[in-house]
Formats: structure tokens, sequence, C-alpha cells
């Protein structure tokens, strides 16, 4: 199998569950990879935003990805999501001196803050890529760090090395994706990095998503990306559809708030999350349940 192949279709962003003082909750991270493995996820992305990793120390993302790595065993190609910083020198420190043992990929989002131009980040990334010992996916999401990567940026990184696998696209400008797919080369994957967008962008010739909602509802989503890819857009359109007021939920009070409100519906993780984000509303959590129920066909638990 091509080795970008290993990463096309459903990448799922892994919360991270926290007990009621605010501890990594082990158990509750056991059932949630279980369950998305369960769920026919093609590869698992630890300690992104959906993760909070920017709330943990750099002792909690070590034993996190070990923890993800031993439960894993294997199965699935692993990302590990704590590259992302806008001091370049200081990632560059941290990729060199990070055991990779069991991580396939990196991913790795635009500086943020110093709002860089497009040479600043086209050579942020480069410098990364020539430190990486795994392949990078780029992620451009302008609503997180105040910058859009371009898609001439984007096509001049997959051009400039093999080391960069794909990007995380979640600018939501449809016209821009269609441009990188355009004239990507043709080992470079474009994902989505919205759930709501996922299929128009697979209709446009993506290659699949990195997932909030997989970590709840992983078979509906992962199947609505495989009818995707295997070009049956009537079951595709007729799960998208049946999923799309759940995309808006689980974000309406941020994210991982919404989505960790739909776990502890399903039992497997309590909703709570680090300051700065708060729970759940009571009345956000009536909202999904309603929209769970409707979804999995009155099946939550």
């Amino acid at each position: 199998m091509n080795p970008h192949e290993r990463f096309r279709g459903t990448g799922v962003a892994l919360v991270t569950p926290f007990k009621n003082d605010g501890s990594i909750d082990w158990e509750d991270l056991e059932k949630i990879i279980e369950h998305v493995i369960a769920g026919g996820v093609e590869f698992l992305v630890s300690l992104g935003t959906t993760g909070e990793s920017v709330t943990m120390s750099d002792e909690e993302h070590r034993q996190i990805l070990d923890f993800t790595i031993r439960i894993n065993r294997g199965r699935l190609p692993l990302v590990a999501g704590v590259f992302g910083g806008n001091n370049t020198a200081e990632m560059e420190r941290k990729i060199a001196g990070f055991n990779f043992d069991g991580i396939d990929a990196l991913l790795s989002s635009n500086p943020a803050y110093s709002k860089p131009g497009q040479e600043g980040i086209f050579q942020h990334y480069m410098a990364l890529a020539e430190t990486s010992p795994r392949p990078i996916i780029i992620y451009n999401v302008p609503s997180r760090t105040a910058s859009n990567m371009t898609a001439e940026t984007t096509l001049r990184l997959a051009n400039s090395s093999d080391k960069f696998l794909g990007i995380k696209e979640a600018s939501d400008d449809i016209y821009q994706v269609m441009k990188i797919i355009k004239g990507k080369p043709k080992n470079f994957l474009v994902l989505s990095g919205d759930d709501f967008i996922t299929l128009p962008l697979i209709a446009c010739g993506g290659d699949g998503v990195v997932s909030v909602i997989a970590n709840t509802v992983p078979r509906p989503f992962t199947d609505m990306v495989r009818a995707a890819l295997r070009e049956d857009m009537p079951t595709a359109q007729q799960l998208n559809l049946k999923l799309l007021e759940l995309y808006k939920l689980l974000f309406i009070e941020g994210n991982p708030v919404g989505v960790k409100a739909a776990l502890e519906l399903q039992g497997l993780c309590g909703r709570g999350v680090r300051l700065p984000l708060v729970p759940m509303s009571e009345q956000g959590v009536h909202l999904i349940m309603a929209e769970m129920e409707k979804v999995l066909d009155g099946r939550l638990k």
C-alpha cells in the first residue's frame, strides 16, 4: 500500500477526557480509542486542538502519546499534533529531541499570533521538514492562527519537499481548496479540517478529513466518507444530511466542549474541560441529546 493511502479517509482528532479534579482519565481515553477504532476510522490524531493540548504540560503530552501508542497496538496510523507554535527554532528543537517510536506522522499548524506573511509561513514549514524524521501534515486554520496559508504557498511546500504528506484545510474557502487539488502533486493529500465541509471537499477531489464528530458517532460518519470516496454520492448525501445538524451543534459552545457533552451522553467520558474552556450548558446538552437520538435512531448508549 502507498504510505499516503493509510491517511486517506477519516482521521479522528481524539479528545482528552478528564476526571473531576482535572487529571487525565486514562480509563475513558481507552474507551474512546476503542470506540473510534470499532467505528471504522482510518487513523488517529492525538493532542490536536480537540485534545486540548495547549492546556497540558510536556510531561502530559508524552504520557498521552505513550498511552495511545500502547492501546492502539499498531492497529491504525497515529499522528501527533503537538508541534504547532510561533517559535520556529523551539519547534525544531522539540522535534529533534522527540521520541517518534509508534508515531507515523506529525500535524503542525501555521504559526499563531505572529501573523507571518506567506514567505514566513513557507520558511517555517521548510525548517520543520528539514528536522522532522516523520511526514508532516500541514494544518491551515486561519480562525485560530489569524493567518491564512494561500493555495500558492501550500503548493509551493508540496512541491518543495516529499516530507509534506498533505494538508488539513480548515479555511472554509472551497475555491482555495479546489486550487490546491488542481495543482497538487499526485501523493499530496487534501484533508478537510471541518466536518461539515468534508463531503463537498471529497466531491471536488479531496482525500478525507481530520474529524471531531468521529469521536462520538464514528460509524455513520466514516460510512459517509467512504461512500463519498468510492463516488457513491446518493449514500454519502443521505448520511451527510442525517449528520448535518449535529455538525453545528457540537460547536455552538466551542470545541471540544460539544463533543465531550455528546460523549458523556454515550457513557464514554465526562464533559469536563480545562480552563479557559468550561463544560457545556444544560441547554446545549439537551439540544445535542435530541439530535444524537435522531442520528443513532434512538440508540444513544
